[in-house]
């Protein structure tokens, strides 16, 4: 069973910045895009980033490009999601989802294409 932790939540002041580890203990990264996603209440899921199992292909939100960055550290089997200039609007509940894939330069900003989810970290955007 593939697992997700998701770490780095927490309450920052607008133009703040938060960086999110999402540690996928149980397989190999070269094999699975990672997307992240965020619900805030009363709202939908959605997209934010995502990287794909190459590592060569990212892709951002408009929401947020320029200002998150998504990475990967192979060896420690983690995924980073650096937030920067956070505004208010950021506050959500962030998840990151794995999808096998294969060695592919792909990703995917559809939450239904992916699989195996973490179990959230909260994000607060508040003064």
């Amino acid at each position: 069973q593939l697992q997700l932790v998701e770490s780095g939540g927490g309450l920052v002041q607008p133009g703040g910045s938060l960086r999110l580890s999402c540690l996928a203990s149980s397989f190999s990264l070269d094999n699975y895009a990672i997307g992240w996603f965020r619900q805030a209440p009363g709202k939908e899921r959605e997209g934010v980033s995502c990287i794909s199992s190459s590592g060569g292909k990212t892709n951002y939100a408009d929401s947020v490009k320029g200002r998150f960055t998504v990475s990967r550290d192979i060896a420690k089997k983690m995924v980073y999601l650096q937030m920067n200039s956070l505004k208010p609007e950021d506050t959500a509940v962030y998840y990151c989802a794995a999808h096998g894939t294969g060695p592919m330069p792909v990703c995917f900003d559809t939450p239904a294409v992916y699989r195996y989810w973490g179990q959230g970290t909260q994000v607060t955007v508040s003064s």
